[in-house]
Order: structure tokens, then C-alpha cells, then sequence
């Protein structure tokens, strides 16, 4: 696993092998960048279920101002750390939390949200419902689901999707709150 592009671009990142963890793999994360890129520079990310950092890390290298990288497994936030020190990367936050407490505790507006949580769960529809309660949204913010089926990227109403696209056996849906 390596980044893509940027400031970092061909660097090598630890971490595809983390139990409970599945990274986004390279040539889907280089049409998801390539897709998003006008909404990167400058922005502050939220990669909720980090796992390894990949996309978080992917977008500080792309120009995002800060990101900060959450996930609520211990070796999990181990690889990010070593991630990070090994770029020398300044400009993010590390969290061991639960996704909830997190949205919860932050209280910020994220310009570009990652939700690529554990394939067999609900955790992007409930994500999506805390996302709207604490209005985690910037007014052009976007966030980006990942899932291996389409219906389990479930939002309300008040969200749209602006792409959906399908990689391999899995599907990434970037939303818009309306």
C-alpha cells in the first residue's frame, strides 16, 4: 500500500494487514482522489474508521490542511501513529475512539468526510444520522462512503449522491447534504 499522489506520492504505508481492517486498495483510492481532487486543498478531513490512516494521510498529501484519523482499534491507531512519525506528518489528529463519541467530542464542520467502516455493519447509516444531528458537514462538504454492497450505504433524504461507483466488490458513493 502506497500514496498515490501529492507530497507524499510513492511512499509506502504499513498496515494492510491489520486484523478487523480492509484498506482501500490503490487504484480505487486514485479514482476516488482524482474524482474529489478540487475538494481537497485546504480542507479539514474526518477519516472516521481510519484503519491505517490510507485515506486520511492520502488527502494531507493532496493539500488538505488537517485531518484528523479515528478508529477504535489499538493496532489499528498503532500503525497510524508509525504511519505518521514515518512522514513526519504534523498536521493531523490521532484518535482512539468509537465513531459516535468521536462525531460527538469533535464538534467541528469537516470538509471531507471518509466513512469506510467494517463491511458488515450499519455504521455508515448511523454515521450519516450523527453526521446530521452535530452538523458535521461543512456547506459544501462531502463525505465518501465505502461498502461492499450498495444497500448498505443507507442516508436520509437530506443527503444526495453526486457518484456512485462500483470497484471490483466494492462500492463507493460520495454524498452531498442537501
Amino acid at each position: 500500500m502506497k500514496i498515490i499522489s501529492g507530497i507524499y506520492k510513492g511512499r509506502k504505508l504499513d498496515g494492510y494487514d491489520i486484523e478487523g481492517t480492509r484498506p482501500t486498495m490503490d487504484r480505487v483510492k486514485e479514482s476516488l482522489f482524482a474524482t474529489i481532487q478540487g475538494k481537497v486543498v485546504d480542507s479539514v478531513v474526518l477519516d472516521l474508521f481510519t484503519g491505517s490512516g490510507n485515506l486520511g494521510i492520502e488527502a494531507l498529501s493532496n493539500g488538505a490542511s488537517f485531518a484528523y484519523l479515528v478508529d477504535n482499534n489499538y493496532k489499528a491507531i498503532k500503525v497510524v501513529q508509525s504511519n505518521v512519525t514515518n512522514l513526519g506528518i504534523k498536521n493531523c489528529q490521532i484518535i482512539m475512539d468509537d465513531y459516535k463519541k468521536a462525531l460527538k467530542e469533535l464538534d467541528k464542520k469537516f470538509d471531507i468526510i471518509f466513512l469506510d467502516p467494517p463491511y458488515k455493519t450499519d455504521y455508515i447509516e448511523k454515521a450519516l444520522e450523527l453526521i446530521e444531528e452535530y452538523n458535521s458537514l461543512a456547506k459544501d462538504g462531502i463525505v465518501v462512503c465505502e461498502s461492499s454492497s450498495l444497500d448498505k450505504i443507507i442516508y436520509s433524504t437530506n443527503y444526495k449522491s453526486i457518484k456512485e461507483k462500483k470497484y471490483g466488490d466494492k462500492w463507493v458513493v460520495i454524498l452531498k447534504q442537501i
